[in-house]
């Protein structure tokens, strides 16, 4: 059941010539859903879907990567220094 929705637009699109402007529209996607992700995760509560402030280490590992990916432009350092990051200040904030 799975195979027809990933099979159908391979079909119909094989032939086509996608539009320019498609493609530059679709570079943005990859980056946008990461943000809504990360941006959900860090500054949503899921149970009352309200803003809030207090997953400081998230938050601030999340500058941190941000600073190593603009630099580096490395998802798998950024990854790796993300988790560390979280990890070393989420001990060094409930210690």
């Amino acid at each position: 059941m799975a195979f027809v929705p990933r099979f159908l637009p391979l079909m119909l699109f094989t032939k086509r010539e996608i539009p320019e402007w498609f493609n530059e529209w679709m570079k943005y996607v990859p980056v946008s859903l990461f943000t809504a992700l990360v941006v959900k995760d860090i500054f949503i509560d899921s149970a009352t879907y309200q803003v809030m402030f207090t997953q400081i280490p998230e938050m601030l590992a999340s500058i941190i990567v941000i600073i190593v990916a603009y630099r580096t432009r490395s998802m798998a350092l950024s990854v790796i220094i993300g988790l560390l990051g979280v990890f070393l200040l989420s001990l060094a904030i409930h210690v």
